[in-house]
């Protein structure tokens, strides 16, 4: 294989990885709960009264961000923590954050 189709091999593999990135942080929910998380480690609870998305929604949308890879979970007793696991999603946040959070 030429040098210039293994460029375009990994081009192609970083676009697809960078997509999907995008697919997860397209709904709104769940970039407010990683922007939130970029900030620190939180518990559902905390998450669910700081952004007031409901218990069953925050659930699924927490779990997508965890099959997704982008948050991992401690458990303290009954508590479970999220923090944010992906340094790609929080390089974006940050970002994001500066453009349209940050005035």
């Amino acid at each position: 294989m030429s040098a210039v189709a293994l460029e375009l091999s990994q081009m192609q593999s970083a676009a697809d990885q960078a997509c999907g990135l995008m697919k997860v942080l397209s709904n709104p929910d769940r970039l407010m709960i990683l922007c939130q998380l970029s900030k620190g480690e939180l518990c559902v609870g905390e998450i669910e009264e700081i952004l007031g998305i409901t218990q069953p929604t925050l659930s699924q949308q927490l779990t997508v961000l965890r099959e997704e890879a982008l948050v991992s979970t401690r458990r303290e007793g009954k508590n479970i923590y999220y923090r944010v696991q992906s340094s790609p999603a929080l390089a974006v946040i940050e970002v994001l954050y500066e453009h349209f959070c940050n005035n």
